[in-house]
């Protein structure tokens, strides 16, 4: 429970800096259309103001209706909206680029490389009983994979959540996984089989000496059986799975 509590915090902390900084420039935004759309609307009134002081002092000298004052100012109201609506799409635009970029590097960041995906896998397929990794063994799979344990923890954290969506899909990488585990542990058997009897003495035996012949590691895989074959129990992984459901 610690150890996950620590993994959230990590993750956490990684995506409130993140989302600090994205609030930080959208409130940046927000701010320069909040200044220029104060401008405008001054600019609006001190140029409205203007236009009916003309208008007032041409009234001196040819008849003005009312009407056609208020014909005036709408039309001054009209340009400045449409000056407000392009200052507002704007604001829209570089809100979306905004957006479009921090979701582009969280994608480049969550794209990790083919051998790093080998190693995590290799590691969750293994340990599927309990795939919870401790603190120790994130810090020995950052170092791996070169990336950071937080990154490690939210990967495992959505293998899970992927994996028991559905098992059926996963059951034959599963599968894969286990079978290249299997053969990796009878050739690391078969090395140390032989070594033992290359530099151990050989012993008498009714007067003859014994020898001991070491199938090959091709052999020792062949008599486990194919993946496809009955005595393969391969349906144990998923009911292990299962059973953490």
């Amino acid at each position: 429970a610690a150890a996950a509590a620590a993994a959230a915090s990590g993750g956490s902390s990684d995506n409130s800096i993140e989302h600090s900084d994205y609030r930080a420039k959208l409130t940046q935004i927000r701010q320069i259309y909040h200044t220029e759309l104060e401008k405008y609307e001054q600019a609006c009134n001190e140029f409205t103001t203007h236009v009916m002081n003309l208008l007032r002092e041409q009234s001196r000298t040819r008849p003005i209706s009312p009407k056609e004052i208020e014909r005036m100012v709408g039309i001054i109201h009209r340009k400045f909206s449409s000056i407000q609506m392009q200052l507002k799409q704007s604001t829209c635009e570089a809100v979306m680029i905004l957006r479009s970029r921090f979701l582009d590097a969280r994608r480049k960041r969550r794209n990790f490389s083919k051998q790093a995906t080998e190693i995590l896998n290799e590691y969750f397929y293994s340990h599927l009983s309990n795939p919870y990794p401790s603190e120790e063994a994130k810090e020995e799979l950052a170092k791996k994979c070169s990336i950071t344990v937080s990154q490690v923890s939210n990967w495992f954290g959505n293998k899970r959540i992927r994996y028991k969506k559905n098992i059926g899909k996963f059951q034959e990488e599963a599968n894969l996984y286990a079978a290249k585990t299997a053969v990796t542990a009878a050739h690391a058997v078969a090395a140390a089989v032989q070594n033992n009897q290359t530099n151990s003495p050989t012993t008498p035996n009714s007067g003859s000496s014994g020898s001991f012949n070491l199938p090959n590691s091709g052999d020792m895989f062949m008599n486990m059986q194919s993946l496809n074959g009955d005595s393969y129990q391969g349906s144990q992984v998923g009911a292990n799975v299962q059973s953490q459901v």
